[in-house]
């Protein structure tokens, strides 16, 4: 059953108070990015040439999707499984008809699975501390990608064209970003929801290159990641870490992919009132 107009723009309020929250910044998230300055004078070099592994994989996932891309029949499944039996959905362009309630249940259910796979990856990889750490940040990075990636395939845009993985890049920095820059993010993706910037050269100059991305991402982990480097003891600290900043990087997509196709749906009642009139 589609969603009234009505119903539409109560939830778009809803999204727009979240965007409004997250321009406030936390005292600790705005210490915690020190750490990190710091650990550039001592960490040892293998892992400096990891940073510098993140930034070719970025902009690899953004050209062709590299590694990185999901298996969309996963995503249709999930979908298929709570639609009525005469409602059949075999590709990504069909889940544009899918109620906006389905496509919430199926995003949280990513959520969750992803956010456990993270508690175990940051478990397993603060073991060894920060010979380890070396492993963990690429490792968190690709399941960041797959899990924006899984979401914006709940909401039926397809990752596998270009633009879309341009915009879960996006998503990652203002997951990452500072009260300024996810200010910044919020005016760019306004452009891009209105489709005044479809143009994808213009939207990737909006991305400033791929290391103030990485290393955004990077200064995010702060403090928490430096207890992770005490060996034994980074288990716990790495397995809360990871968990969190999945968490925090999936409710972004959540919210960003949500309010894309909440738009797209009162757009069309536009169109069809336009329509009448005419």
């Amino acid at each position: 059953m589609p969603e009234s107009k009505e119903t539409l723009q109560f939830e778009l309020q809803q999204i727009e108070k979240w965007e409004n929250d997250q321009k406030g910044l936390w005292f600790w998230e705005r210490i915690g990015r020190i750490p990190f300055k710091l650990l550039d004078k001592i960490t040892p070099a293998f892992i400096q040439k990891k940073i510098g592994i993140l930034l070719e994989e970025l902009g690899s996932f953004v050209q062709s999707g590299g590694r990185y891309l999901s298996k969309e029949k996963t995503i249709l499944n999930k979908l298929q499984d709570r639609l009525p039996a005469d409602t059949t959905i075999s590709v990504i362009e069909d889940i544009e008809k899918v109620p906006l309630e389905v496509m919430d249940t199926v995003c949280e259910d990513i959520q969750k699975k992803h956010s456990q796979i993270a508690t175990v990856q940051g478990a397993t990889t603060g073991f060894g501390g920060i010979f380890t750490l070396a492993v963990d940040i690429p490792v968190l990075l690709g399941l960041s990608l797959k899990t924006l990636q899984d979401i914006a395939m709940a909401y039926g845009f397809d990752p596998k064209k270009k633009e879309e993985r341009i915009f879960i890049v996006k998503c990652l920095q203002f997951a990452t970003a500072d009260i300024v820059g996810k200010e910044a993010i919020l005016n760019e993706l306004s452009s891009f929801y209105r489709h005044e910037d479809k143009n994808t050269k213009v939207i990737m100059s909006q991305l400033q290159g791929w290391r103030e991305v990485v290393f955004t991402y990077r200064d995010q982990f702060g403090w928490k990641k430096l207890l992770q480097m005490v060996p034994i003891a980074g288990m716990i600290f790495g397995a809360f870490t990871n968990r969190s900043m999945i968490q925090e990087i999936a409710e972004t997509g959540h919210m960003l992919y949500r309010k894309r196709r909440i738009l797209e749906r009162l757009d069309k009642f536009n169109y069809l009132l336009e329509s009448e009139y005419k």
